[in-house]
C-alpha cells in the first residue's frame, strides 16, 4: 500500500475518533445529525425500493406490497427530514421501545429454546428481561436515553477510526512479512 494511502487513512481513523468524541460530548447535536441520516436513509431506501418494485412488478406477485412499503419510506424519510427536531427529539423514544420491545421478544423466546433442551435458555430469559426494563426505564428518563443513544453512537464511530488505524499497522506487518519472503525466495 502507498505511503500516501496510509497517511490518508491514519489521518481519517483520527478525525472518526475526534467525531465519536464530539458525539459523546455533544448529544444533542449527535441526535440532530442521527435524525438527519435517519431521513436521508430512508428517503434512499423508499426510492430503491420504489424503482425495484416497478423493475420486478411483472415476476414477482405482491408488488402492491412492496410498493405501499416503498411510499411508506418515502414519506417517512421525506418527514424525518422536513420535521429534524421533532425526528432527534423522538429517537430516545423509539430507541427505548425498542430496546423494550426487544427484551420482551427475547424473554418469550427462551423458553422455545427450553422446550429444545438448549441448556442456557435461562441466560436468554435474563438478558431478555434486562433488555425489558432498561427499555422501560429508558422511556421514564428520555434525557439519559439520550445520552445513552449518543455514547453508543459515539463509541461506534470511535471503535471504526481507531480499526482504521489499526489496519494499517497490519498492513505494515502484512507488507514486512512479504519482504522478508520475497528476501528469502531471492536468496534461493
Amino acid at each position: 500500500m502507498r505511503t500516501s494511502t496510509k497517511i490518508w487513512l491514519c489521518v481519517a481513523g483520527l478525525l472518526l475518533v475526534i467525531l465519536g468524541v464530539v458525539c459523546i460530548a455533544k448529544p444533542d447535536i449527535t441526535l440532530v445529525s442521527a435524525a438527519w441520516v435517519l431521513g436521508c436513509l430512508t428517503l434512499f431506501a423508499g426510492v430503491m425500493k420504489l424503482v425495484f418494485t416497478f423493475r420486478t412488478q411483472a415476476f414477482l406477485p405482491n408488488s402492491g406490497t412492496r410498493m405501499l412499503s416503498a411510499l411508506l419510506d418515502i414519506f417517512f424519510g421525506c418527514f424525518f427530514l422536513f420535521n429534524i427536531l421533532g425526528t432527534a427529539v423522538s429517537l430516545p423514544v423509539v430507541f427505548a421501545i425498542w430496546v423494550m420491545i426487544e427484551g420482551i421478544v427475547i424473554a418469550v423466546q427462551s423458553f422455545d429454546y427450553r422446550k429444545v433442551g438448549f441448556p442456557y435458555w435461562w441466560a436468554l430469559l435474563c438478558l431478555g428481561v434486562a433488555g425489558a426494563v432498561l427499555g422501560f426505564f429508558g422511556l421514564r428518563n428520555l434525557g439519559v436515553t439520550a445520552g445513552v443513544l449518543s455514547t453508543i453512537i459515539g463509541l461506534g464511530i470511535i471503535a471504526n477510526g481507531l480499526a482504521y488505524i489499526l489496519a494499517v499497522v497490519g498492513v505494515n506487518r502484512f507488507e514486512k512479512k512479504i519482504d522478508s519472503l520475497g528476501r528469502i525466495i531471492d536468496e534461493q
